[in-house]
């Protein structure tokens, strides 16, 4: 009994360390990296009209 009961809370705490933990995480980091190639592309978008203008 004391078996299946810990059984059961560790199944618990893993979906909880899971969908509180490493998915908030993982979608933060998404949104990040999202952020970071929309100001990459923004510069690289920038320095081409630039270089382009120039000549």
């Amino acid at each position: 009994m004391t078996r299946t009961v810990m059984a059961v809370l560790g199944v618990l705490l893993a979906l909880y360390v899971v969908f509180g933990l490493v998915l908030p995480a993982l979608f933060g980091l998404l949104k990040f990296v999202l952020v970071l190639a929309v100001v990459a592309l923004a510069v690289v978008a920038v320095v081409t009209v630039v270089s382009r203008l120039s000549k």
